[in-house]
């Protein structure tokens, strides 16, 4: 049987908070809130074996869909949408905190962890923590535009994990991106693995080796 319930939270009529909540055993523990990339949703694979693998070390996760895929089921974020995209994250934290008093973190894939960064830079002590998966540090073959410009008012520890294939960035641009964040940072780099970092071999190892760290 799963361990988890599809979610939905309507308080904030202008940006409900819509997906699946893993429960773990404990009734009180900390929680993560999960989102997706661009190109897809609270579903993917990624987003699935992270909330199953964190779910079994104890903690609650929230994987939820950011407001530009609740109002359309394909296609990228259109122009203008992170504004709302944050908020959706802002009201998905507010759900959470309903639920457990103890600390929330944040995490995302690729665009989901930019607009989780860029709300975390701008709002100083909303989480605790933030996971960021893929991140966006560049469009592919565009390493002249970076998107780090929050990256110097981001005070929340986080987590990278990157692929060492991955197009929208290398490891060493990673690492350089990093020193540009004044607060504690740690980067897992994944062999093998592109944008997506998960696939059918690797999954199980990964998520233990994610969970371990971002504890830790």
């Amino acid at each position: 049987m799963p361990n988890f319930d599809e979610f939905v939270d309507s308080t904030n009529k202008n940006t409900p908070v819509q997906g699946f909540l893993h429960r773990p055993a404990l009734p009180e523990t900390d929680c993560l809130i999960l989102t997706h990339g661009a190109g897809a949703n609270c579903r993917s694979l990624l987003l699935t074996t992270l909330a199953e693998g964190f779910c079994g070390a104890g903690l609650t996760v929230l994987r939820c869909d950011l407001p530009f895929r609740q109002s359309r089921p394909h296609g990228p974020p259109p122009r203008g949408s992170a504004e709302r995209d944050q908020e959706g994250l802002r009201a998905a934290v507010a759900s959470m905190r309903q639920i457990t008093k103890r600390k929330i973190f944040l995490g995302g894939h690729s665009y989901g962890g930019r607009q989780a960064s860029i709300l975390a830079a701008n709002e100083p002590g909303l989480v605790e923590r933030l996971l960021l998966l893929s991140y966006p540090l560049h469009p592919p073959k565009r390493p002249s535009e970076t998107r780090t410009k929050h990256f110097s008012s981001l005070r929340t520890p986080a987590l990278f994990v990157h692929g060492v294939r991955d197009g929208f960035g290398s490891i060493p641009e990673m690492e350089g991106a990093l020193e540009i964040i004044p607060s504690p940072t740690h980067l897992i780099s994944v062999s093998g693995a592109g944008h997506e970092l998960v696939n059918s071999r690797n999954s199980n190892e990964l998520v233990g080796q994610i969970v371990a760290a971002f504890l830790a």
